[in-house]
C-alpha cells in the first residue's frame, strides 16, 4: 500500500478484526476514521448475481466521478465494458482477504490520474461476503478534480493482502536491551537508557 489513506484504513480494520478474518460492520466507528471518510466507501455484494453496489461513498470519491455514487453499480463507475472489477470484489468477498489495486483513471479529455483502491472484507449479520470496506485515493490531486469526472478506470496492478497480522513492534525495553555497541568505544557504561562514554572534561 502506497497511499497514506490505504495504510491508515487497513491499520484500523486490522485492529478491529483482531484474530478474525474480518470485523463486524457495526464495529466501524466513523468518528475514529473521520479524516479518511472522504476517500472511503462501502460496497454491498450480491454473490449470486456477481455484482456489487455502492452503499456509501465519501465526498472525494464522488467528486472523482462527478456524481453521487450511492446505489450505483460498482462496475458501472468503471465506465467500460472490458473492465472486470468483479474479480477484485470476488477475491475479497469469497476468500475473505484484502485487496489493494493500482488503477489508472481517465476523463473524456484523456486527462489521467493514478489511484489506489483498497478493499477489505466486513462481516454483516454474521456473513463475510455481503459488505466490503474500501478506499479510493488519488496519488496526487489533479487540478480538474470536481470539474471533469473520471469516465474510465483500468486496473494496472493487484495484490492480495493475507490473513497474517502485522509483525508486533519490539517494546521499548527490548529495543534498549538490543542496542548495538558503539563502534568508537569498547567500554561504555549503561545508565538506564543512556550510554556513558569514559572521557575527560573539555
Amino acid at each position: 500500500m502506497k497511499h497514506p489513506t490505504s495504510r491508515m484504513l487497513h491499520s484500523y480494520w486490522d485492529r478491529l478484526r483482531r484474530a478474525r478474518a474480518a470485523p463486524e460492520r457495526s464495529e466501524i466507528e466513523p468518528g475514529e476514521i473521520r479524516t479518511l471518510l472522504a476517500d472511503s466507501l462501502i460496497l454491498e455484494v450480491d454473490i449470486s448475481r456477481a455484482a456489487a453496489s455502492v452503499r456509501l461513498a465519501g465526498t472525494h470519491v464522488c467528486a472523482l466521478f462527478g456524481r453521487e455514487l450511492r446505489g450505483r453499480s460498482f462496475g458501472e463507475i468503471w465506465g467500460t465494458p472490458d473492465a472486470d472489477p468483479w474479480r477484485l470484489v470476488e477475491a475479497v468477498a469469497v476468500d475473505t482477504v484484502g485487496v489493494v489495486a493500482g488503477l489508472h483513471g481517465t476523463t473524456e479529455r484523456d486527462e489521467a490520474v493514478d489511484l489506489e483502491l483498497l478493499l477489505l472484507p466486513l462481516r454483516h449479520h454474521g456473513e463475510t461476503h455481503s459488505r466490503i470496506l474500501g478506499a479510493l485515493s488519488p496519488a496526487c490531486v489533479p487540478h480538474w478534480l470536481g470539474i471533469r469526472p473520471v469516465t474510465r478506470l483500468r486496473a494496472t496492478s493487484m495484490r492480495i493482502l493475507g490473513h497474517e497480522p502485522a509483525p508486533a513492534a519490539l517494546d521499548a525495553e527490548a529495543t534498549l536491551r538490543n542496542l548495538p555497541e558503539p563502534a568508537n568505544d569498547t567500554a561504555p557504561l549503561r545508565r538506564g537508557h543512556l550510554l556513558v562514554h569514559p572521557g575527560g572534561r573539555s
